[in-house]
């Protein structure tokens, strides 16, 4: 209890963050379709997220060491605020790709400041309680953020208005906080070439994870609205998703430090591609039925990038995990920009079951891969143990204490 009081205003700062920023995907997908715009249309806001998302990763470090790291939180914030406030003041598709820059932009320099000033208030004793708090916190502020989307009424200004409060409210908890500002770490080295010589397979599963969540996230709501799924029901199919991904953490968690882990990954996407194919081509589901594939898809999706990753970092050494955990980031970032722009200009072609299927031929892709590279080299003798990655910034590698431990099968 004393550490989640001493955390508390930045915890209760990314709580409401995710509450802004885990609405506005769906909040934009079903509000492009009530007012018109075409498939393409709603999937190019999805990728102008991730690129600003990316934006942000690289240039919040150095904002930090130029103005602080309250001052740059502010700024974020604010360009967050603007981005949702200016939604219903200018209809327009590409003036909305601009505004969704700035809420991905908002997105990562926040969690930048966040994760920088937990890394440099955190000790060895504190770090795993304070990582179980901030993952539990990120989990449920985004199941909550999807829910939102029942009670959100869609090209509503007051809408986007409530959204828009959430992002400021963020401002406040860490900004009035007593405690104070710690030095400004160093921004880590961009280095992407660091992944592929590390694991080739760990750069790939984390294209396809980004492949499988920014498409599902983004693009997802306009399945539901194709299968009949009212606002509300749109809400919980995405839920369903977020926690079949938070119900996975412990037993493939468990999975990935007892047994290879490329087996674990392969092993992982064949089930994500069953998954796949049951949704695209069952009929008569039914609601329930629907939910059901959607939580077995994060079941089986959402773990990907904490795998992959653990399997990179166990062949790095430890002055390299900071720009490793950067580097796999940056491979994520470019399948998020690209996904959901990808998965709308099928969806357009060839129907709704199309997003299931392009996921589904990114997770075969990776089996194929994935054994292939089974034969390049054996499991390490040692392993890092596995965590759950959150995807927020190029410094969450500096939260993670990875800790090396005896292979034993």
């Amino acid at each position: 209890m004393r550490l989640i009081i001493s955390f508390a205003a930045l915890f209760f700062s990314a709580v409401l963050l995710q509450l802004s920023s885990g609405g506005v995907g769906p909040l934009d997908a079903l509000s492009g379709s009530v007012l018109g715009y075409s498939t393409q249309e709603i999937g190019m806001l999805g990728s102008a997220h991730f690129l600003g998302f990316f934006i942000g990763c690289w240039w919040a470090p150095r904002l930090m060491g130029s103005v602080g790291h309250s001052r740059a939180f502010a700024a974020f914030t604010a360009t967050g605020a603007i981005g949702l406030l200016a939604h219903m003041l200018v209809v327009n598709p590409y003036a909305w790709a601009i505004m969704r820059i700035a809420s991905g932009l908002c997105v990562a320099g926040c969690y930048t400041v966040i994760e920088a000033w937990l890394q440099a208030k955190v000790t060895n004793e504190t770090r795993g309680r304070a990582m179980g708090t901030y993952r539990v916190i990120d989990m449920s502020g985004s199941l909550v953020a999807q829910l939102m989307i029942g009670v959100l009424s869609p090209a509503s200004y007051v809408s986007y208005n409530i959204l828009a409060i959430f992002c400021c409210a963020a401002l406040l908890p860490l900004t009035l906080t007593k405690v104070p500002q710690p030095d400004t770490p160093s921004a880590p080295r961009l280095r992407p070439k660091l992944a592929f010589q590390r694991s080739p397979l760990a750069a790939a599963g984390v294209v396809v994870a980004a492949l499988s969540s920014a498409s599902f996230r983004m693009v997802g709501p306009l399945y539901g609205q194709e299968v009949g799924l009212s606002a509300g029901q749109i809400g919980y199919f995405l839920a369903a998703f977020v926690l079949g991904g938070a119900v996975a953490q412990y037993p493939v968690g468990w999975l990935a430090d007892k047994y290879d882990r490329r087996w674990v990954l392969i092993w992982l996407s064949v089930a994500a591609i069953a998954s796949c194919a049951v949704t695209a081509f069952a009929t008569g589901l039914g609601t329930s039925g629907i939910m059901m594939t959607a939580f077995f898809f994060g079941l089986t999706s959402f773990p990907i990038y904490s795998v992959a990753a653990a399997h990179a970092h166990d062949f790095a050494s430890d002055s390299e995990r900071v720009e490793l955990s950067a580097a796999l980031m940056f491979y994520f970032a470019l399948g998020a920009i690209a996904a959901p722009y990808a998965a709308s200009v099928l969806i357009n072609s060839f129907g709704p079951p199309a997003l299931f299927i392009m996921i589904a031929s990114g997770h075969a892709i990776l089996v194929l891969y994935g054994l292939t590279r089974m034969r390049a080299r054996p499991t390490p003798d040692t392993r890092t143990r596995y965590i759950y990655a959150p995807r927020t910034s190029f410094l969450v590698g500096r939260l993670t204490k990875l800790i090396r431990k005896p292979h034993d099968d």
